[in-house]
Parts: C-alpha cells; structure tokens; sequence
C-alpha cells in the first residue's frame, strides 16, 4: 500500500458514500463472527476504522493495523471519542517489516486491490493467525475493465485468489459475491466478493 498516497487522503476518507459501503460490508462481516466475544480481531489496512470499529461490541479486541499514520489518528480520534476500551491502532508496514502481533480473526476491507505482491501479504498474515484463525477478505470482483485504470489497482479472480491462499497455508477457502453497487470503483459499477479461509 503507498503510505503517502493514503496519508494525502485521510482527512478526506470518510466520505458519506465510502461511509455507506463500509457499513454495508461490516454488516456481511458481522455475519462471520457468530460466537466470538473472546476472540481478537486485525484489520489489516484499518485505515480510519470504518469497517474495524464496527465490530467492537462482538469481539474481545479489535487491533487497527496500517501503515498510513494519518489514517490512524482519524481512527485514534474514533476510538477516543467513542471510549472504546478494547480498539486500539498501530502502525505497520507488512511490505516492510511484521511485528510481533497475534490474533483470532484477521480482516481486510478493499485492501487487497492496493497490494502487489498478495502472495508474500497473505504469508505474513497467515504467521500473525492463531491456529484455528481464520482470514475474511472483502475485495472487489474482477472487471477486465478495471485493467485499465490505475497501475496500482490489482484485482484478483476468485479462483487466482483461491490458488494463493492455498499455497500461503489457508484451507476450507470459501469466496462469494454478495453485493453489486453503483459507481463504487473509481466511479465505476462493480461487485463485492467475501472470500474466508482458515488456518488449521
């Protein structure tokens, strides 16, 4: 993920639409996590904790992880105007160095797109899972459209993403679209896909 690129538009993040469709997917996500008040959560990319901060009263902890700082203040101001006791922020740049963190679920919301090289993200992730653990990806569906936009913009098939979570470590991977929206990528029409997997 550019760091700068994100720092630049932190102010400007939560905009009413960005804010729509990161309820919409915390509402399918909220559906994964039946039965886990004692299990912590990641957000890998939290950015502003738009879809992270959501889940705060079903799980024990919720860790906001980026590598963008002014994200994470909006996210901080968040957590400190709510009184959140159990979120938390930290910065982190995976492509660069992983810290030592631990947890039960690990979340990202239209991250995936923003990384190039998925294969060595998903390995780190898969080390910060507990046994047990499992990963929700949350990404849009590929457009050959899409191709030819922005050079950072990497959208996977489902089963390209299939094939690289299984050669990270992942098992019992499941990959379902669940919403189709109005102008959500780069103002154009696309379609969100939930991919789950597990750590054994």
């Amino acid at each position: 993920m550019e760091g700068n690129t994100f720092d630049e538009m932190a102010k400007q993040y939560d905009t009413p639409e960005q804010i729509e469709l990161s309820e919409i997917i915390g509402k399918q996500i909220k559906q994964e996590l039946p039965d886990s008040r004692s299990k912590d959560v990641l957000e890998y990319g939290g950015g502003t904790g738009l879809v992270g901060l959501q889940l705060t009263d079903m799980v024990r902890s919720v860790k906001l992880v980026d590598s963008s700082r002014q994200m994470l203040d909006m996210a901080q101001e968040k957590i400190s105007r709510r009184s959140l006791s159990n979120a938390e922020v930290q910065y982190a740049d995976f492509t660069k160095e992983t810290p030592e963190l631990e947890a039960d679920i690990i979340i990202m919301s239209l991250v995936l797109h923003h990384i190039h090289d998925t294969a060595s993200i998903l390995r780190e992730l898969f080390h910060v899972l507990r046994p047990g653990g499992r990963l929700l990806i949350v990404d849009f569906d590929k457009d050959d459209t899409f191709d030819q936009h922005e050079h950072n913009h990497k959208i996977l098939s489902h089963d390209e993403l299939k094939e690289i979570l299984s050669e990270a470590g992942y098992s019992s991977i499941h990959i379902q679209t669940f919403y189709h929206g109005k102008s959500v990528f780069m103002n154009q029409d696309a379609s969100l896909f939930l991919a789950c997997s597990v750590k054994e």
